[in-house]
């Protein structure tokens, strides 16, 4: 596993020819690891680690479809063994996970699959229910013209861009959401539509629930139009120890639209694990 320096690199055909995985473990103390959503990378986790590191090690790492191993199919299992993997290779026992939608449809998966090596786990904009099936076809046909031309569409990133980003930043954070339609672009198309594919049709995990012990912390932008802040109520029922925190003026990237009430929540919950 290669260390990446800490500041994030611009958007450039590094992103389509990359050759090897990248990941970033910054400071000592309990360690916390973070997995990306669909379409971001470990840059997105910036803010967290600019403000968790001192206290923390802070892991965060590219999942395959940001690599040069980004041919599917593959799916959450997978990525829960590839993190898995990343932590043996680290010499992390056992860590809080941290998963921003995708990744935390694998921590969910993680904590499921891997209970003894988890101290807990901090879901950002994410569920444990699958998606309606109205929603798998929408997905479906956006992505399959990534994997016909092998690249992102111009208007698939606008489209994606409002998908991802809260009104708040749409309006207001325009340098942010314009630098990440910009990197979505130079993704190959193909690695696209498997990433997708990896969580598209997943059963849900709500009906396991009770089998996950560790503390829970969800946190979800109120402005979240891909999973709308009332689906995480199951969780919040059905976990046998949850807590949730709703973020203002931001949407399905809540960690990096307002990335400090999300830091102040995060740091909170590592206090009362660890």
């Amino acid at each position: 596993m290669v260390t990446h320096p800490d500041d994030p690199a611009p958007a450039t055909e590094m992103y389509r020819h990359r050759t090897e995985t990248l990941s970033v473990d910054r400071g000592e103390g309990p360690p916390l690891v973070l997995s990306h959503g669909t379409l971001m990378d470990w840059t997105m986790f910036q803010p967290q680690l600019d403000a968790l590191a001192d206290d923390y090690r802070v892991v965060t790492y590219n999942n395959r479809a940001r690599t040069d191993n980004w041919q599917g199919p593959y799916d959450l299992d997978d990525l829960a063994d590839d993190c898995r993997t990343l932590m043996d290779a680290k010499g992390i026992d056992s860590a809080v996970l941290g998963g921003m939608s995708m990744g935390g449809f694998m921590a969910l998966r993680f904590a499921l699959r891997y209970p003894d090596a988890l101290e807990g786990i901090v879901l950002i904009d994410s569920m444990a229910k699958p998606h309606s099936e109205d929603d798998q076809e929408q997905y479906e046909e956006m992505v399959e013209k990534t994997k016909a031309t092998n690249e992102v569409p111009e208007q698939m990133a606008e489209i994606v861009s409002n998908l991802l980003f809260g009104r708040t930043s749409i309006e207001e954070r325009t340098d942010l959401v314009d630098h990440w339609k910009d990197r979505w672009l130079t993704y190959p198309g193909e690695a696209v539509y498997d990433e997708v594919k990896s969580w598209l049709h997943r059963p849900g995990v709500e009906d396991r629930l009770d089998e996950i012990e560790v503390p829970v912390l969800i946190v979800h932008g109120e402005e979240d139009i891909s999973i709308e802040p009332e689906m995480t109520e199951p969780m919040v029922d059905q976990l046998p120890n949850a807590r949730r925190v709703t973020i203002p003026e931001a949407g399905h990237s809540s960690n990096l639209e307002n990335p400090e009430p999300v830091n102040d929540a995060i740091r909170s919950f590592l206090a009362d694990v660890y």
